[in-house]
């Protein structure tokens, strides 16, 4: 397969793993909206339903491969013939279609989840892929719970259904178990023992219920992975999926490891307030790269050296995720260069001896209102300023 190698493509199933949340279910033109400002975003594919699962997700899946060009469309389907005739349906208007196959790799699942063996289980996964093959092109098979599977079953699955015509194949960390030098060294070894892996695109699917999918999503790229799954605002069921955006920003804030996607990261601000409005989930103020403080700094030591040079607090330049801009949040806890500096920006400049005042009646007035707004200053800068 020929693939620019430092290559990273970016899966997004925010309309797919991330709909699954309660309550955050969307309709139909919400889906479209929703992808083709994916599309703007610069993802690779979209995950766009699982079309066998209802009426809605079909039509969802038509709907969204009219209205999209450039992203391949993704259908996901178990490891029957149903599902897949089912989804190789949703798919006719696809530009560029693929299906999205496949069944457990865990000995948990293949025994408390399909109370088959090993040998069976293998056999089903083949079959699915080969019949997928007959209608679409592009198949991406999934090999789930694989973060508890045996590697050397694994590696065994992972090679029959690239022989049968997988173009992808898919390694998650469905229940969010491993730890990163596990995840890495399991897809390392597929790497090393997977004789046709060179056929095929690995990908990572992780998630967050110890909190370590995007630390385990970036363990499988630096182990060979080439493609990511994940959602806008790390979205999904339980604990969550790897959140697309911090996969990205860390991708291009390490630059040392020589990996790239196509994504549009100035577009992660506006694509993270629409995802959250439409699934009506906020997000959380401290999240990493679209959260609401994740440019604002309260500390006074941290605001001193910000505003001395902001790369001493700053990482990313919010600017580069679409961010508004960094705030300098007035509290009990910030320092007098915050308070100098937005007094002057408010018109106020002061001596030495007029901020050490005004800095002592601020800590006062901070310590009984959390919120310190530009009319709090004005009333605090109204008194008159008596020098000692």
């Amino acid at each position: 397969m020929l693939h620019d190698p430092n290559r990273v493509y970016v899966f997004d199933t925010t309309l797919r793993d991330g709909e699954q949340v309660p309550g955050c279910q969307l309709t139909t033109p919400e889906k479209i909206d929703i992808a083709r400002e994916l599309e703007i975003l610069g993802v690779d594919i979209i995950e766009a339903g699982f079309p066998v699962s209802s009426p809605g997700d079909f039509m969802s899946v038509v709907e969204i491969s009219k209205a999209v060009k450039e992203p391949t469309v993704c259908a996901l389907t178990r490891a029957n013939k149903m599902d897949i005739d089912v989804a190789v349906e949703s798919l006719k208007y696809a530009k560029r279609p693929r299906i999205h196959t496949g069944i457990g790799s865990s000995d948990m699942h293949i025994k408390h989840k399909f109370n088959s063996t090993r040998e069976e289980i293998l056999e089903r996964a083949v079959e699915a892929v080969k019949y997928a093959k007959k209608s679409v092109e592009d198949i991406e098979f999934y090999a789930e719970d694989a973060g508890r599977a045996d590697v050397v079953y694994l590696a065994q699955m992972v090679e029959a259904v690239i022989a049968a015509g997988a173009t992808v194949v898919n390694i998650p960390d469905t229940n969010g178990y491993c730890l990163p030098d596990q995840y890495g060294a399991k897809i390392k070894y597929l790497k090393e023992n997977v004789k046709n892996i060179d056929k095929a695109i690995i990908s990572v699917h992780c998630h967050n219920d110890l909190g370590l999918a995007t630390a385990n999503s970036i363990a499988g790229l630096q182990n060979g992975a080439r493609q990511i799954e994940g959602t806008i605002n790390g979205i999904g069921e339980r604990a969550g999926n790897t959140a697309i955006e911090e996969v990205v920003m860390i991708l291009k804030t390490h630059a040392t490891l020589g990996l790239h996607t196509n994504i549009n990261s100035r577009n992660f601000y506006e694509m993270s307030r629409m995802i959250s409005s439409q699934m009506r989930m906020p997000v959380q103020p401290n999240k990493a790269i679209v959260g609401g403080n994740a440019f604002a700094h309260s500390s006074g030591i941290h605001q001193d050296g910000f505003l001395k040079m902001r790369e001493n607090y700053e990482i990313i330049r919010p600017e580069d995720v679409g961010f508004p801009s960094a705030s300098i949040v007035l509290t009990a806890r910030s320092g007098r260069h915050a308070l100098k500096f937005h007094l002057e920006r408010l018109g106020h400049k002061l001596d030495k001896d007029e901020l050490y005042d005004a800095y002592k009646r601020f800590l006062t007035l901070a310590d009984v209102k959390l919120d310190i707004n530009d009319d709090d200053l004005q009333q605090l800068m109204a008194y008159k300023l008596v020098k000692n």
